[in-house]
């Protein structure tokens, strides 16, 4: 059940995940994460997180045209380990000869992993959305990373993260954004907290919405808020979300204030969420877990359910037969 999954999430931190065909392992200083949907979610964290780790994202088919490749560990990770792109990545890597380890909760891609004696991590099959398995594919990256102090930072969570504390206000806030287009913004650092929100509400939410960062939308898309009469109902559409951290640059926070006046001015819906934590991992997951809660309760008040992902699965189901 996805209500269980979101309010026992911290537990996912207590896991004692192993590396299998560790002997395989290299030491890297840097590497190139390949994951699909929620599969890249936790790499996206761990890049706010530690942003002097190395580490590139990629989220598409083959590999990126990368002159470093070499030098980088692959890591793909497909919860289900069943994700056609992510797949496609590991082949790759294999045919170049490059360095590749895997994170799945089995499928096909532990398989595979299996057949090279490749390194990989298996994730217990929770049967869990991969949006919700963040706390299993971060360690997991991290003990492929052989960062084991940042790893034993995010075991501590599974004491210091309380998803329960946050149950009232998702659903407070899911009231509040009913019947409108939730836009997430949030600075630069943080980016990839607005887009785990903007995914949730998506994918649990069953809703539109969308993210931007400051100060890059203060050069284009807010011009498309300032309401006028012929376009009045277009803006009226959309709840603004900005997410506050009291670690940004100052200059941020100010545009961030100036951006709440405007909106709140044209009449726009706008809520600040101001990110709480005593250390930046905190700060992050205490955000996310909002997110989920939120989310959840969103697709209960429009009565549709939260887990299942039904356009994924005949998307899925069509590209398999190769129709259209």
């Amino acid at each position: 059940m996805i209500y269980d999954d979101i309010r026992n999430f911290n537990k996912q931190f207590e896991y004692e995940l192993r590396v299998e065909n560790a002997a395989k392992l290299k030491k890297f200083k840097k590497f190139l994460v390949v994951g699909m949907g929620g599969s890249h979610l936790a790499a996206d964290l761990l890049k706010a997180w530690r942003p002097d780790f190395d580490i590139i994202v990629w989220s598409s088919y083959g590999l990126p045209p990368l002159r470093d490749i070499r030098e980088r560990l692959v890591i793909a990770c497909s919860y289900s380990g069943k994700t056609e792109e992510t797949i496609d990545s590991f082949n790759e890597a294999k045919r170049r000869r490059l360095s590749v380890a895997a994170v799945a909760a089995g499928g096909k891609l532990i398989g595979l992993a299996r057949k090279y004696r490749a390194p990989y991590v298996e994730m217990p099959d929770m049967h869990m959305q991969p949006r919700l398995a963040l706390g299993l594919m971060l360690k997991s990256f991290l003990k492929l990373m052989g960062e084991n102090t940042a790893l034993k930072e995010a075991n501590e969570l599974a004491i210091t993260l309380r998803p329960s504390r946050h149950e009232a206000a998702g659903k407070a806030m899911a009231k509040r954004l009913y019947g409108s287009v939730p836009i997430i913004y949030s600075s630069l650092r943080n980016q990839a907290i607005a887009a785990n929100w903007k995914v949730k509400l998506n994918e649990t939410g069953k809703t539109p919405a969308f993210y931007n960062v400051l100060s890059e939308m203060n050069h284009n898309e807010m011009t498309g808020f300032d309401v006028k009469p012929r376009m009045e109902g277009l803006s009226r559409h959309f709840h603004f979300v900005f997410l506050k951290d009291a670690e940004d640059d100052i200059r941020i926070m100010r545009r961030m204030n100036i951006m709440e006046k405007l909106f709140h001015d044209r009449g726009l819906k706008v809520e600040v969420i101001f990110l709480q934590g005593k250390t930046a991992l905190q700060k992050i997951f205490n955000a996310v877990n909002l997110a989920d809660w939120t989310a959840y309760y969103t697709a209960k008040l429009y009565g549709v359910d939260p887990e299942a992902v039904p356009m994924v699965e005949e998307f899925k189901r069509l590209v398999a037969r190769k129709q259209l």
